[in-house]
């Protein structure tokens, strides 16, 4: 199993004492990405979005300069909101961070968590499906030859169009990413691309279901069962001591969530929800390097998911704490992780 992290580069919405921008938060991004590949880590995310409180809307740009700081660490959206962008760039942008980092780029695409970008981009928010059903085979097609002649209803036909640069590696991974849908999970399985499914909150273990439906749909579909990788992209955070690790990453979560609570209409969060949701039987990945690997050992046991993505660096979180979280979950989780499922770096037999 691959050993991952991901990030949004949060900044300060506001400026005041303490306050992080875009500046500062990117240059410690790239240290992040540095220092997961120095330990050991398999792939490094980065998402999208066009919102104040976060730094990566062009997610690319930071990986690719990630890329140059680099030598094995894979790198990959978290996600590319395919639905406002144009496939031919994403395509053309991918191509040249695999080309720059020697085969390690990936596209983890997903409909969006937000909608920002789509006023933003003069996309209708009616047409939410239909663009993504349709700029994802676009961009499969893109993908899978050099030449392409296609046609759809929300962007201009291409007519036997070379497409380039081609990338570094043989088919360019592209990931499906879903927070839950059904009916995502099976158009990931029916098209026999690896699917990302993020547990923020509630029992992981009601999420199972969703992996179940998306074989079947690549069952029933004919795909190659080789193909059906999965992945779970979570929320946590390592620490020396559990009580260090929950201290640290409680304050930061909780002013996220609830931000973004505020906008959806959710109840506030405290420390009591909190505590319950890194139990054993919660979604948080919480604690001392000892209890993380033993809960995704747990959960690994429950998904047979094939990569495990942890978001950290959650807020305004520390950045000497996030450095510090990163080299524990490298030298001291994975290798707990790794040693209990009997692979090593890059999910290879140990």
């Amino acid at each position: 199993m691959e050993l991952g992290l991901y990030t949004f580069a949060d900044v300060s919405p506001e400026a005041g004492p303490g306050a992080i921008g875009p500046h500062q938060r990117l240059r410690n991004l790239i240290e992040e990405i540095e220092l997961a590949d120095q330990v050991g880590l398999d792939v490094f995310g980065l998402g999208e979005h066009h919102r104040p409180d976060y730094a990566a809307s062009a997610p690319v740009v930071a990986l690719a300069a990630a890329a140059e700081r680099t030598k094995r660490i894979r790198l990959t959206s978290a996600v590319t909101v395919l639905s406002s962008d144009d496939p031919v760039r994403v395509f053309q942008q991918f191509a040249t961070l695999d080309q720059l980092s020697g085969g390690r780029a990936e596209i983890m695409a997903g409909r969006g968590s937000f909608i920002e970008s789509f006023p933003l981009f003069g996309y209708n928010l009616e047409d939410y499906d239909e663009l993504f059903a349709e700029k994802l085979d676009l961009l499969l097609a893109l993908r899978d030859s050099e030449r392409v002649t296609w046609t759809g209803t929300q962007r201009a036909p291409i007519n036997d169009r070379g497409v380039y640069p081609r990338p570094y590696q043989d088919g360019l991974p592209i990931w499906i990413a879903i927070g839950g849908t059904p009916q995502s999970a099976a158009r990931a399985g029916v098209l026999g691309l690896p699917l990302a499914l993020a547990i923020i909150g509630g029992e992981p273990a009601r999420f199972a279901p969703l992996f179940d439906l998306y074989r079947e749909a690549a069952r029933r579909g004919g795909q190659d069962p080789a193909k059906l990788a999965t992945s779970i992209n979570v929320h946590g955070f390592v620490a020396e001591t559990t009580e260090q690790a929950a201290d640290d990453f409680y304050q930061p979560q909780a002013e996220v969530m609830n931000r973004i609570g505020r906008e959806r209409g959710w109840g506030p969060t405290s420390r009591a929800h909190f505590d319950q949701s890194r139990s054993p039987q919660g979604a948080l990945f919480v604690g001392n390097p000892e209890v993380v690997a033993e809960k995704i050992v747990a959960q690994h046991k429950l998904f047979k998911n094939d990569r495990f993505m942890l978001q950290m660096a959650i807020g305004i979180m520390p950045h000497d704490k996030v450095m510090k979280a990163i080299e524990l979950y490298g030298t001291k989780v994975a290798p707990l992780v790794r040693k209990e499922l009997g692979v090593s770096a890059a999910g290879t037999a140990a």
